[in-house]
């Protein structure tokens, strides 16, 4: 609450990072994550290979920097997880959006630590090399052994056990709080992640071939740059990359101090995470260089090029035939573990807060509570022998849908509607060393919602009329279509709930009014603290 000079009042304690750099690596950390190693490399060559780049930093510069700093806005302003600071910001009409938010993250994690789980059980097997001649027999067979679609309750052992580890992994971390936990582990897990993949990416660069990967991924294509699917690519790759719009950002700015840089560190976190894609792009097609030359093939003739296939048949597959292969494959399962782990922690932080201030529980007891209820799920959904199958059909839908569905809502309703993006404006530019103009109200309410809300009907058309990966109908209502309708009903109950939690009178700070400008205040420039 305010007072009379305009400097904040008196609140309850909030936990906060314990400096800019804490918050830095946190927001990095949770950006940089299984996507950036396993899917940028893959949509970079299908899409123009180094012509990709230009469509790229585009959509970063357009796109997922506006969109990030909206994020900070939003969460800094008002102070709270992503419901309460959404219903400070709009009543509770955009505190409903909010509460989308955390049940689109909710959803994430549970599948999200499966995939981990997969990670950390393949970085044991690398030492051994135990999928043998058959990656992908090994996967499908011996360690998910997947069943046609359906619901199933056999689980499988070796998926189970590292489930469950990563699971109190996560309890833990979450539990200490956001300096003791989330920091903490990022701090130290994210240099691990960086040194331990850079080395992958040496290694990978003195490999038979490597020069073929490299001349495949970076040759462009610039016929591609007229193709109107490329540019999209281009933007749904940077918007998925960031963490933005389901509630991470506006989470971990909340955390911030009073007098906090927003916009400085942000370009920092675009920039690093841009980085490290790029950097997974020559680390991964410098290795399939060396595999098309062992098989006398053309990268483009290689099978499992992103996502699973890649990670978990093509990279096992490679390191069997590779001097120093198990090495080399530790290290590789060790990053997708460390990037996968501290992206959930992030993910799942999102839950925790906005139950935390709604019910006024304790951090543990949020964390016991949600991260208990969500472990519980995620065996049951992803530990059994269709686990893989309903991960694929829950991801594609998750993301696809409901992330950009949260993305679109959010510029729309904030900038269109409420017509609050001059106030967010001025908040960055008091608190921040880098100063937005209007430039970025219109990337933010022009630009941004009509690609995205373009992506968002061409998607959901094609999903209605094609299916999806040939599942049968039945199956895509219940786990995709589904998944989607159980977020809604989520987000509608959770908003109608009273609030237990005690909450003193809040006034956004610092003050704002329509004859407020940018220009007329000095930064507080408050990042140094």
């Amino acid at each position: 609450m305010a007072t009379h000079e305009g400097a904040p009042a008196a609140a309850p304690a909030r936990e906060q990072w314990s400096g800019q750099v804490g918050f830095i690596l946190s927001a990095i950390g949770s950006a940089v994550g299984l996507g950036n190693i396993w899917r940028f490399p893959g949509v970079a060559y299908e899409n123009g290979g180094g012509a990709f780049l230009i469509p790229y930093i585009v959509a970063l510069l357009s796109a997922g920097i506006p969109i990030l700093f909206l994020d900070y806005a939003i969460g800094h302003r008002f102070r709270g997880s992503a419901p309460l600071s959404l219903r400070r910001l709009g009543g509770r009409p955009l505190e409903a959006l909010g509460w989308f938010q955390v049940a689109i993250a909710f959803v994430i994690s549970l599948y999200y630590t499966a995939v981990i789980a997969w990670a950390l059980s393949y970085f044991i097997f690398s030492f051994d090399l135990r999928w043998g001649d058959d990656p992908a027999g090994f996967l499908q067979g011996d360690y998910l052994q997947v069943s046609d679609p359906g619901v199933s309750l056999q689980f499988v052992p070796g998926v189970l056990i590292p489930l469950a580890l990563v699971w109190i992994a996560t309890l833990l971390v979450l539990g200490a709080g956001v300096a003791k936990g989330l920091e903490r582990a990022n701090v130290i897990f994210l240099p691990l992640l960086v040194v331990g993949f850079l080395v992958l990416v040496v290694r990978a660069l003195f490999l038979e071939g490597a020069d073929v990967g490299l001349n495949a991924l970076f040759t462009p294509d610039f016929a591609a740059l007229a193709d109107p699917n490329v540019w999209i690519a281009a933007y749904s790759q940077i918007f998925f990359s960031l963490s933005i719009a389901f509630g991470i950002m506006i989470t971990y700015a909340s955390y911030r101090r009073r007098r906090a840089n927003l916009t400085a560190p942000g370009l920092v976190v675009a920039f690093a995470n841009s980085s490290f894609e790029i950097l997974a792009g020559i680390g991964v097609f410098a290795t399939l260089g060396f595999f098309a030359v062992q098989q006398g093939v053309a990268v483009g003739e290689l099978e499992g090029l992103t996502g699973v296939g890649l990670s978990f048949v093509t990279f096992p597959a490679i390191v069997s035939q590779m001097p120093g292969g198990p090495l080399f494959g530790a290290l590789f399962f060790g990053s997708l573990t460390l990037a996968g782990f501290t992206s959930l922690i992030s993910v799942l932080q999102v839950v925790s807060a906005g139950v935390q201030e709604k019910f006024g529980l304790s951090r543990w007891q949020a964390t016991l509570g949600i991260g208990g209820t969500a472990a519980i799920l995620s065996v049951l959904l992803f530990s059994t022998t269709t686990g893989l199958l309903a991960l694929d059909v829950v991801d594609n839908w998750a993301n696809n849908v409901g992330i950009v569905g949260s993305a679109v809502l959010t510029t729309i309703l904030v900038i269109w509607v409420l017509r609050k993006g001059p106030e967010l404006q001025h908040h960055l530019n008091t608190v921040s060393t880098f100063r937005v103009g209007r430039v970025w109200i219109v990337l933010v309410g022009g630009l941004v919602p009509v690609l995205l809300g373009y992506m968002l009907l061409s998607r959901i058309i094609t999903l209605l009329v094609e299916g999806y990966a040939g599942y049968p109908t039945s199956y895509l209502g219940v786990f995709g279509w589904g998944t989607i309708g159980l977020i809604v009903v989520a987000a509608a109950v959770l908003t109608v709930l009273p609030w237990r939690a005690n909450r003193e009178p809040f006034t956004a700070w610092p003050p704002y009014s329509a004859r407020s400008t940018s220009s007329s205040r000095t930064p507080l420039q408050g990042g140094r603290r």
